[in-house]
């Protein structure tokens, strides 16, 4: 949390993103974003093709992600990855596919509708390896060292305390463990209006 906000403005953050993300899980992925999302936001963020035709439509229609963690270092078989703000499953989904039946992956998110997607896509599957959970990346329920990798696209920006969430990832992370972060930044400056900088949080 920046010094300069209250603890207000975080429960009007927590809930704008609660709202924001409960319509995307009821209407798909495209009722909310200006860029494109799904099997097409996919293919022009350079996921390769070969892996996009490993998932059904069903799976793909959900991605709404702002880049492509996996272009920032492998994931290999056998590994433990934390996908942090999983959303509807689909990049928690891509790394099980990539770690394999002897590796294991888990993906948190606090919005349950968008857990509940993820767990439907889980099931059109039925991969033993993936588990998702309802937690926020500022208090990571698990113990240290606990994964090899954590892949992260689109959420830490929605953080409001974003040291914590990073010193959690850290935290979680086994030594020499890799954060594959995908994310954005801003390019301009925030209206000075105080309101408008809160709603932009999670617009």
């Amino acid at each position: 949390m920046s010094p300069e906000m209250t603890e207000a403005d975080i429960r009007q953050i927590h809930a704008g993103i609660q709202e924001k993300y409960a319509k995307v899980a009821a209407e798909g992925a495209g009722c909310c974003f200006k860029y494109p999302t799904g099997k097409e936001g996919m293919r022009l963020q350079g996921y390769p093709a070969h892996l996009i035709e490993e998932f059904p439509d069903e799976v793909l229609a959900d991605f709404c992600g702002v880049g492509n963690p996996f272009s920032l270092g492998q994931l290999f078989p056998g590994e433990a990855v934390l996908d942090i703000g999983c959303g509807a499953g689909v990049d928690t989904l891509v790394a099980a596919h990539l770690v394999g039946p002897g590796g294991r992956v888990v993906g948190i998110d606090v919005t349950f509708a968008m857990l509940e997607r993820a767990q439907a896509h889980l099931a059109r599957l039925g991969w033993p390896q993936v588990s998702f959970q309802e937690a926020d990346a500022e208090a990571l329920p698990f113990p240290d060292a606990e994964f090899d990798a954590i892949i992260s696209n689109g959420v830490f920006n929605l953080t409001t305390n974003k040291a914590q969430a990073l010193a959690e990832a850290h935290r979680v992370l086994k030594p020499g463990g890799r954060l594959l972060l995908a994310d954005m930044i801003l390019v301009a400056a925030l209206p000075q209006d105080r309101q408008d900088q809160i709603a932009n949080w999670y617009q």
